[in-house]
């Protein structure tokens, strides 16, 4: 082999090994439990809002301090600190994906995504009549 083909070889080796490195996202969602046994570690937990607990956000005061409890599916509750403007439609969101760190007795986010109730939803009343008026000629 020409000293070309062995370089231009390893170059691919190379741009594969950095592709996969970079493209993999190899992170999982923790439960609450499982956090609290893995402080400080960066995570994502999938949580809902607890709405028998209050929300703390005073956007006058410290627009970018947000304190909530959120529940997992396992029944297990944590307090939430969330250094930023709260999300829209926080209260109304099915699930909450919370990317961060327990630290002590909370959790420490940094991002939060939302999981909205579908809109999309019909009555099944309203969808059997629409079906009816298109079918019937």
């Amino acid at each position: 082999m020409k000293k070309t083909h062995i370089i231009i070889l390893v170059g691919i080796a190379a741009l594969i090994v950095g592709l996969l490195t970079y493209s993999i996202d190899l992170s999982t969602y923790d439960t609450i439990t499982s956090a609290r046994a893995k402080p400080g570690k960066y995570l994502h937990l999938i949580a809902k809002l607890d709405k028998t607990q209050p929300i703390t956000y005073d956007p006058i005061n410290n627009p970018n301090y947000l304190e909530f409890h959120a529940v997992d599916s396992l029944g297990a509750q944590t307090k939430v600190v969330y250094r930023n403007s709260k999300p829209t439609d926080l209260e109304k969101s099915e699930r909450i994906v919370m990317k961060g760190k327990m630290e002590g007795d909370h959790f420490e986010c940094k991002e939060i995504l939302l999981k909205c109730p579908s809109k999309y939803k019909d009555n099944k009343e309203t969808l059997k009549k629409g079906v009816s008026e298109t079918t019937s000629y």
